[in-house]
């Protein structure tokens, strides 16, 4: 199903995650996303919390990163994250981050699939997250 459902949060920059040229470090925009990822998340009416406390987890299947230019210590950023795809037990998501001058910083995509917590195997979405995410699916 593919879906379009689109929410924006903002960070900024903070002193410890850059370098000593003062460029956010490459190994922190995985956590932006995962940011954006976890807000796009609740703004559509699911928590992780609550998908972890029924046993269900989502972890990274692929994650590609695009650097378009650095992020700088005191940057604000908009993290916009949109949620693309549900294919069987698979959700994908596509991420812009941009600074307050709308500069393209980094473009992301990550996949993510539903496992059922003990087993550790894939497992349908629940039925009321297909529910709200359905509402946007692009026909």
């Amino acid at each position: 199903m593919k879906i379009n459902f689109e929410h924006s949060t903002k960070l900024r920059v903070r002193y410890g995650e850059t370098d000593q040229m003062g460029y956010c470090y490459y190994g922190n925009y995985a956590q932006y996303f995962e940011v954006g990822r976890v807000e796009a998340m609740r703004e559509l009416g699911m928590t992780y919390k609550s998908l972890e406390e029924r046993g269900i987890m989502l972890p990274v299947l692929h994650f590609e990163v695009y650097y378009k230019a650095p992020a700088i210590y005191d940057d604000e950023l908009t993290i916009t994250t949109k949620i693309s795809e549900l294919e069987g037990t698979r959700l994908s998501f596509d991420y812009t981050i941009v600074n307050e001058n709308d500069k393209l910083i980094s473009t992301a995509k990550t996949t993510l699939v539903f496992v059922n917590k003990d087993s550790m195997r894939p497992t349908p979405p629940p039925n009321d997250f297909i529910n709200l995410i359905s509402q946007h699916e692009i026909e």
